[in-house]
């Protein structure tokens, strides 16, 4: 299977980056605003320029090794893990239903009564921009 890359202008990407000012993310401040934008850029959807999408993966990837070094406690379960990102971010049960497929579902993972499978870790990764693998 062939991946199809596209090239990037220099000058756009330049523009970009002087623009968002990406950095190796050190506080939660910080870590917000990469969301932030992460945010903008995903809302374009499929409209993403080359420029765009490579500024996304590196976001992307500051915004993950933010989160495991400081989200993610050696010993925490997946469901402190899941539990500590839902009180940092202030997300509520009511939000994660879609992503869980129903209100019962996401009442049972986070009372502990049912584990997080590997659709849902994916699913939760997407949502908050962490590895998948914190809630497996």
């Amino acid at each position: 299977m062939t991946r199809v890359v596209r090239k990037i202008d220099p000058t756009r990407y330049k523009r970009l980056l002087s623009q968002t000012m990406p950095v190796v993310i050190e506080t939660e401040e910080e870590n917000e605003r990469m969301l932030a934008t992460v945010e903008k850029l995903m809302d374009k959807g499929e409209n993403l320029s080359p420029e765009e999408e490579k500024l996304l993966k590196l976001l992307a990837k500051l915004i993950e090794d933010f989160e495991e070094r400081y989200y993610n406690p050696p010993d925490a379960s997946p469901l402190e893990v899941l539990q500590h990102l839902m009180e940092a971010r202030d997300v509520k049960q009511s939000q994660l239903w879609e992503l869980f497929g129903s209100k019962g579902i996401a009442s049972e993972v986070l009372s502990g009564k049912r584990g997080i499978s590997k659709a849902h870790a994916r699913a939760l990764a997407d949502y908050f921009h962490v590895s998948a693998e914190l809630f497996i």
